[in-house]
């Protein structure tokens, strides 16, 4: 493995990918690696850039769906206890970018620090959600970042302010290749007020989603003004299964996978979704979720 001379303690080849995603599926990676630094982030990118290898970012992997076949390249997660690190700083916190979304959460309720209520039952980790603007029927993310630190597939490292940012409905104007982490502007408050909104919101979620099976989070963006869940529920289609995935029950706008589920039975599932609601309401659904 001479391309990473010198990184082999973090890099690992034809590692299986499935372990590392909410929804338990996909094939092996090429190259595996977990960098236990910034330094050593940009290290590994170099070396993929010059060597034309492509590379993709792996956070808690809430919001990805993995080919069968695996990743051809270099799949970089951002798992070491570096990226997961979080730490106060004047008028709010910094989240590195492997941090957890939910455990944040319950960290501000903690140090009674409010402006995080509103991404309670979120998956996934700070880097994925800060760049698809992650969120929900109580807010997104967005509203509450100041700033973005983020680093080129060069290496180069710089920080992007809130006036620079733009954030929409799952989108941000954020294209560098790794976020590295996010402050996010908290206001003090009691822990008990906070919590009991914490509460509220996951009662609300546990009632409407699948929260206790494997799934990714919603498959579908909301098409404007409409609800991509409601259109698959007109369509006739909670329940529907391929393979071992099937339509949520509860919240049609999840895809469940059972033990024995391959992506390929996602994946078709996913189609005939939205050709069962094109056909139903003439709207195409985009994907939420990213397919490698």
């Amino acid at each position: 493995m001479k391309l990473f001379t010198g990184l082999e303690e973090i890099v690992s080849s034809n590692h299986s990918l499935a372990p590392h995603t909410w929804l338990g599926l996909g094939g092996p990676a090429t190259y595996f690696i977990e960098p236990t630094s910034v330094e050593q982030l940009a290290q590994v990118s170099r070396r993929c850039r010059e060597n034309e290898i492509p590379t993709y970012v792996l956070g808690s992997g809430a919001n990805v769906l993995i080919d069968d076949a695996g990743v051809k390249g270099a799949v970089i997660h951002l798992g070491r206890e570096y990226f997961k690190q979080v730490t106060p700083v004047a008028g709010g916190l910094r989240a590195n970018a492997g941090a957890d979304m939910g455990q944040l959460v319950l960290r501000c309720v903690r140090q009674g620090l409010s402006g995080l209520e509103s991404l309670t039952g979120i998956p996934g980790s700070i880097g994925g959600c800060v760049r698809m603007n992650a969120g929900g029927a109580f807010g997104d993310i967005g509203n509450i970042i100041q700033s973005v630190d983020v680093m080129s597939e060069g290496g180069e490292v710089f920080t992007r302010s809130r006036p620079d940012l733009a954030f929409a409905y799952r989108s941000s104007n954020i294209n560098a290749k790794f976020i590295l982490g996010a402050t996010f502007g908290l206001g003090e408050d009691d822990p008990h007020r906070i919590l009991k909104q914490v509460k509220q919101i996951w009662i609300y979620k546990k009632n409407t989603q699948p929260l206790g099976h494997r799934n990714a989070g919603c498959i579908f963006k909301n098409p404007r003004g409409l609800s991509a869940g409601a259109l698959i529920d007109r369509a006739g289609l909670k329940g529907k299964r391929v393979g071992g995935a099937h339509v949520s029950q509860k919240h049609a706008n999840f895809i469940l996978a059972d033990e024995d589920t391959k992506t390929s039975d996602v994946l078709k599932l996913i189609n005939k979704v939205r050709e069962a609601v094109y056909k139903k309401s003439q709207v195409y659904l985009e994907l939420e979720i990213e397919v490698w």
